[in-house]
């Protein structure tokens, strides 16, 4: 199956991870060969697969944010928790992993997905069915960090089991009573941390699967915060935690 990738920044490091197949790039007619745009070129030049001028027209019912440039592509490759507990293994390090519960919006999922890979999770696992999938609209949203990342479809509560059996500490976010503030909550060693969907939070399963819950300070008149927010605050103190002595 083959997709279109749009946008300068999501396009480049869709060629630089080099995870998938490439065919084709469409590039608008009249834009500035500047930049990045140069390098995207030069990439495709290297591999010797064609580059074409074509009418903006075309571009757009791919992307309202294309920016004048489309890499023709294979399905995104998806990765399995196994590859995941061996990326920490081999760098040596806690296993740090995001486990997304039914995220449906594609920019909340880019948005996370991005954030996991500025922090340096080793993977992220989703569900396979009634979530959003890493989407051409996913990997533009997360600005191409999708392609650097290992994201896996499972079972949440499965996965959390398997994650709970290699050491981890399962860290579901919300914010209800029972949930714990920040402060009394640690955050370094091996890690989980579950987000919710946006609406219902997590399922029951899922949140009974995890061994402790964490809420964000709220000091405004704002009740919660957008999953994609709350989910990326969450994995920064994650990141502090884990880089203090």
């Amino acid at each position: 199956m083959k997709e279109w990738i749009t946008g300068r920044n999501p396009v480049y490091e869709v060629l630089q991870a080099r995870r998938r197949h490439f065919f084709r790039l469409w590039i608008a007619k009249g834009v500035r060969p500047q930049d990045r745009l140069v390098e995207i070129v030069k990439i495709m030049q290297g591999f010797n697969l064609p580059v074409e001028e074509v009418p903006r027209s075309q571009l757009d019912p791919l992307s309202e944010g294309h920016q004048g440039v489309a890499l023709q592509v294979s399905e995104y490759p998806y990765s399995t928790m196994p590859d995941i507990l061996a990326l920490a293994k081999k760098r040596e390090e806690p296993l740090f992993v995001l486990l997304l519960d039914v995220i449906q919006n594609p920019q909340n999922l880019g948005t996370l997905i991005r954030t996991a890979e500025a922090v340096g999770v080793h993977g992220v696992v989703m569900p396979g069915r009634r979530a959003a999938g890493v989407t051409p609209a996913v990997v533009h949203a997360s600005a191409g960090a999708s392609e650097h990342l290992l994201v896996a479809q499972s079972n949440i509560a499965q996965a959390i089991s398997v994650f709970k059996e290699a050491g981890a500490w399962a860290i579901g976010l919300e914010g209800s009573d029972k949930a714990q503030p920040t402060s009394r909550v640690n955050l370094k060693g091996p890690l989980a941390l579950v987000v919710g969907s946006e609406g219902d939070g997590m399922r029951k399963l899922v949140r009974d699967s995890c061994d402790i819950l964490m809420k964000l300070p709220m000091h405004g008149r704002i009740e919660s915060l957008n999953a994609a927010v709350a989910g990326s605050v969450a994995l920064y103190l994650a990141l502090q935690a884990r880089q203090t002595d």
